[in-house]
């Protein structure tokens, strides 16, 4: 008989999972607590490593990639509010896709739905677990509906928890939240913008980063920007209080640009936005008995990484390919798995630390030396880009 995996979380990690153990001949049954589908949701930076691992889920047919005409250009606001050119996101090395965070999610739909040599994945919306039982031969998991409260018992072979940062599968069998999430002492909120800030291009992305806050909006190719305000906080917990507009406008008050105003004002029109505290989640192991934690449950490697997505979808494929390989040891393949995966993670969990510096410099010296790096870097990329250029010229 074929074994019977629960993924609890219907996001990328959560669907990554799903389409890797349908790959290696495991039945997967996907409990999301929302009652439907998200979709839009703010920018992300697909890298090389998730592109490859979207291919390996077989679902790069389904992704639909946004990147503005040679990465599109980028502006930098200096404290005078004058535009100086800058380096975004895609303009790093490996040459990021940009999508919004529903794109990577519509193609992993589409994945789970079957392709006529695949059966569709069982998805059921608006349920949840509230206990799992791993002590026994099988996992034992109670299911509740959301809507009506009734509760069943199941059985699995494995479970996998991809239910994001705060995880409750993390919380029920491995312990508190307090136990693997990291501080930052940092808060983020992101959200799509309905138009460009007034005097830019279509697709520019624009940047406006002080010592403790910046402002990114993220442009697109064929919709609007996207856009994400961080600041640095030293008491996490008071940022929750009262309301999340208010807040952000007097943490902000003091940046009184364009982006900035114009950033604030469409956040009210907003009717969904990301407020949250910013953390990375350590853990010594990924896996106990027969429940493993995938995506942000295991790794968060937080926003500031840019890694997200990419490890996300990279922990799924994995996933997949270890069970492949070690189909009657399911020890010896969530040991393979997490061997091959975790030097990834542990090497984009330590960069984050020094990308936060260029989203947000933590003083006014580190917000200098940031503004000296990127004129040095800009430069060196105009070099490049001049100098192929020249190359295409001579060759032609």
């Amino acid at each position: 008989m074929r074994k019977r995996a629960l993924v609890v979380g219907l996001g990328i990690a959560g669907m990554s999972a799903a389409i890797g153990l349908r790959q290696a001949g495991w039945r997967p049954v996907v409990v999301e607590r929302a009652p439907e589908r998200r979709r839009g949701g703010y920018f992300v930076g697909l890298m090389t490593e998730g592109r490859q691992a979207a291919t390996d889920l077989g679902i790069a047919g389904h992704l639909h990639t946004r990147n503005p005409p040679d990465g599109g250009k980028t502006w930098s606001l200096t404290r005078r509010g004058n535009r100086e050119p800058g380096l975004g996101f895609l303009h790093q090395p490996g040459e990021p896709a940009a999508v919004v965070r529903g794109d990577i999610e519509a193609a992993l739909w589409q994945g789970t739905r079957g392709d006529g040599t695949s059966e569709p994945i069982d998805v059921r919306f608006a349920t949840r677990p509230v206990e799992i039982d791993g002590t026994g031969t099988d996992v034992r998991v109670l299911l509740e509906d959301a809507g009506t409260g009734a509760r069943h018992c199941e059985t699995f072979d494995l479970v996998v928890g991809a239910d994001g940062l705060r995880s409750n599968v993390r919380r029920m069998v491995f312990g508190p939240h307090e136990d693997y999430m990291t501080k930052w002492d940092a808060m983020i909120c992101a959200f799509q913008l309905q138009e460009q800030v007034p005097s830019f291009a279509r697709a520019d992305s624009v940047i406006s980063a002080r010592a403790g806050r910046a402002v990114w909006v993220f442009g697109f190719a064929d919709r609007p920007p996207t856009a994400l305000l961080t600041y640095r906080t030293g008491d996490v917990e008071e940022q929750f209080t009262g309301s999340r507009v208010e807040r952000l406008r007097t943490v902000f008050s003091e940046m009184d640009d364009p982006v900035v105003r114009h950033t604030l004002d469409s956040l009210e029109r907003t009717p969904d936005f990301l407020f949250d505290s910013v953390h990375q989640v350590k853990m010594p192991r990924w896996s106990r008995g027969k429940v493993v934690l995938v995506g942000d449950a295991a790794w968060c490697p937080n926003l500031y990484s840019g890694m997200g997505a990419t490890s996300g979808l990279r922990g799924g494929a994995e996933l997949g390919r270890a069970l492949r390989e070690n189909q009657d040891d399911l020890d010896a393949a969530l040991t393979a798995w997490e061997s091959r995966l975790r030097p990834f993670i542990r090497k984009h969990q330590r960069i984050a630390r020094v990308k936060q510096q260029m989203f947000v410099p933590s003083s006014r010296p580190a917000e200098a030396l940031r503004s000296v790096v990127l004129r040095l870097a800009c430069t060196a990329r105009e070099r490049r880009l001049a100098k192929a250029r020249a190359a295409e010229g001579t060759a032609s």
